[in-house]
């Protein structure tokens, strides 16, 4: 029964292969990620042997990470604003830049220890152009129901990789040298662009006009900040990358002093972290199904912390490649836990913001993760910083107990179709500002259970959208409520009504039960206008009834 089991989530886990699309783009960024990580083995190495310094070698991750920090917000809602396609082209020609850049500077031999951070930083640059849009286009591509598969899929994919391209860039440099490894990973980038430009899938459109930029960021932290469960995936993603990335980041040192080995030992270890991370994603459906998803991710925040405990403590090339796999194999577990988390907690108009802001705050704890272990290196003792990071990843376990993440096994987060009233005015679509008030008539004896739907219906309409939401009652009738928001604009009210799912209206359905009045409770729709001379010839207030 349990190898049936075991059978059954590998068929399930390459269930999103199946579509073109979508297996054509994972290929293309497999081929990608291989040159990648042979660049990154070769550049890591470089550091090493041209700097002296253990700070420098660990900023090597930090500068392909932290402009995810910076640009992964601005990129999410850009992503979902335009075109996730083009942006997935953009990211991808910044990164072959970067990769074509390098390489030419190797072979004039202009190579120095800051050019190596600017060109890393220049492909995190197109790193975090990519993702959150590549991500949020799964949802776009695949039923809602195998997005926990193409996740799982994604990072697999880039782990199988990982297990062969470290190995096959240590080779590369060790006989062959590195401005080989630079110009391969040049030509792998060009992969993708091509990948990408041949293949198209439907995208929902809107009868909206496009969201501002600035408005869309605003609207992306809104609504990240009132939904509980993707902060809590939030923040403990980017605990988890401030500690995990100790692993990666000095593992060149580990290399170097430890265990006295060259670019081939250096490349057999990254290469066992990723066969780890491979093993864990073939059996991440069993697993999720054998132990509760928020359990798996804390167990696999222990597995990396004994990691990096075992890292230091070793002499010997097989113990540390076997920590390496265990911390590889909870590498894997965390991020796609917490990838999966976001995306289906998140509706589509959104999902691509939701995931930049994980991306920016995860990356940026990456990048500060190797800052602070590689000065605690640089300044005590190698051992120190490996064992100080494995404390923290055992916090980041127990953070479970006060921040659990919640997983949508059904989720229905689609926006539903919303048909506006019928005005008294023509409005253009910048009209506004735009007060809406809801008015119930309650009884003593619903009174509490009212109360605590309107409390998540203030949650519900503000991260749609709604300004300076208030719930008022009636001080000469007591038992009648009114709700109350604005929004900026027209356009704004009627993207307000979009975004809400049917799980949200169900919500008004059930306030409105509550209503003690006739018919339906009163929606009354006005806009707001100044006294001056000039504008004060338009009052107009439109009533209509909550259908």
């Amino acid at each position: 029964m349990q190898r049936e089991d075991q059978h059954s989530a590998v068929s399930t886990t390459l269930a999103p292969l199946r579509n073109r699309a979508f297996r054509v783009i994972w290929t293309a960024t497999q081929i990608s990620s291989l040159g990648w990580l042979i660049q990154t083995t070769a550049i890591s190495w470089l550091m090493a042997t041209i700097s002296a310094s253990d700070l420098m070698v660990a900023l090597v991750q930090a500068s392909s990470t932290l402009p995810a920090f910076f640009l992964s917000i601005l990129a999410g809602a850009i992503a979902d604003s335009f075109s996730r396609r083009g942006v997935m082209l953009a990211g991808h020609f910044l990164i072959a830049l970067a990769s074509l850049t390098l390489a030419i500077s190797v072979a004039l031999g202009l190579i120095s220890p800051w050019l190596i951070l600017g060109l890393g930083f220049l492909a995190g640059c197109g790193f975090a152009l990519n993702d959150p849009a590549w991500h949020a286009s799964v949802g776009d591509i695949l039923d809602k129901r195998d997005i926990p598969a193409a996740v799982t899929l994604m990072s697999v994919g880039y782990n199988i990789v990982r297990s062969t391209g470290p190995a096959i860039g240590g080779a590369i440099l060790a006989f062959f040298g590195p401005l080989a490894a630079f110009v391969l990973a040049a030509m792998s980038d060009l992969v993708p662009l091509a990948a990408i430009s041949r293949s198209k899938w439907h995208v929902r459109s809107s009868s909206l006009p496009r969201e501002r930029v600035v408005t869309a960021i605003q609207d992306g932290l809104r609504f990240t900040a009132m939904s509980s469960e993707i902060k809590a995936a939030i923040v403990r993603g980017t605990l988890f990358g401030v500690a995990s990335i100790s692993v990666l980041a000095l593992l060149p040192l580990i290399v170097r002093d430890h265990l006295a080995g060259g670019p081939i030992v250096y490349g057999a270890l990254l290469a066992a972290f990723g066969v780890g991370a491979f093993s864990a994603g073939l059996s991440s459906s069993f697993l999720r199904r054998v132990v509760p998803q928020d359990r798996l991710i804390a167990l696999a925040s222990v597995a990396c912390a004994l990691c990096c405990f075992l890292l230091p403590l070793t002499t010997s090339i097989p113990i540390a490649a076997l920590a390496l796999a265990i911390g590889g194999a909870g590498w894997l577990l965390t991020w796609t836990g917490v990838d999966v988390a976001i995306q289906l907690s998140s509706p589509r108009w959104v999902v691509g913001r939701t995931l930049s802001i994980y991306y920016a705050l995860s990356y940026g704890g990456m990048a500060a993760g190797s800052w602070i272990w590689g000065a605690v290196a640089q300044n005590y003792s190698l051992t120190m910083a490996f064992e100080s990071a494995a404390a923290v990843l055992l916090l980041v376990a127990a953070a479970a107990f006060v921040l659990p993440i919640e997983f949508w096994e059904e989720p229905e987060k689609e926006a539903s179709e919303f048909v506006p009233p019928s005005l008294a005015l023509d409005l253009t679509p910048r009209s506004g500002p735009i007060v809406v008030k809801v008015e119930y008539a309650i009884g003593e004896h619903d009174l509490e259970d009212f109360l605590g739907c309107m409390r998540e219906r203030r949650r519900i309409q503000s991260r749609a959208g709604a300004r300076n939401w208030t719930l008022q009652r009636n001080l000469l009738v007591p038992n009648l409520w009114t709700e109350t928001f604005r929004t900026p604009t027209w356009t704004d009210y009627l993207r307000l009504n979009h975004r809400l799912s049917p799980s949200d209206k169900e919500l008004g359905e059930r306030l409105a039960a509550f209503h003690n009045g006739a018919g339906a409770p009163e929606t009354v729709l006005a806009i707001e206008r100044g006294t001056t001379p000039s504008r004060a010839r338009s009052q107009p207030i439109t009533r209509v009834s909550r259908p």
